[in-house]
């Protein structure tokens, strides 16, 4: 039995995700940045975790390995910053308040929680990269607030 894509993505839809910024620099040393709801832990010893990243993706090069990245978990209230990442456009950083960090990643204000990673391996998936990262780093500026959720392709809360 086939599965098609449009029942797939239906079902997944279903399957309510924190929603992620994931931020790196180009090899030529540029910004760069992506909203990613395909993220998981992957292990605690070592600290390690993933995030699935489109083949296709114009910033698929900031994400080698060896490379540091930072996944940002946003929290309610911060759906402009998710949509300012998942936009198609040059500058996705223009008017969004953030810092680099000692290796040169960005770091976005206010989130939830910042993980500072080293990416360890990168494998082919289907039409995804799977992006496996070392934990080297945690901030925990926001623990009060409550996390930005997708479900059924819109924002959602919780209770």
């Amino acid at each position: 039995m086939s599965v098609g894509e449009a029942d797939f993505r239906r079902a997944l839809g279903g399957f309510a995700s924190g929603v992620t910024v994931i931020t790196g620099t180009t090899p030529e040393g540029a910004p760069a940045g992506v909203t990613i709801s395909a993220f998981s832990s992957l292990s605690l010893n070592p600290p390690l975790v993933l995030f699935c990243l489109g083949r296709e993706a114009q910033c698929r090069e900031a994400f080698g390995v060896g490379r540091a990245f930072a996944v940002h978990i946003l929290a309610e209230g911060q759906e402009d910053l998710s949509a300012a990442f998942a936009a198609r456009t040059e500058d996705r950083f223009a008017g969004v308040a953030h810092r680099l960090a000692d290796d040169g990643c960005p770091v976005l204000d206010g989130c939830l929680a910042v993980l500072r990673c080293r990416c360890e391996t990168v494998h082919m998936g289907g039409d995804h990269l799977v992006v496996i990262g070392r934990v080297q780093h945690i901030d925990l500026p926001d623990q009060e607030r409550r996390p930005l959720l997708h479900f059924r392709g819109a924002y959602g809360r919780l209770g």
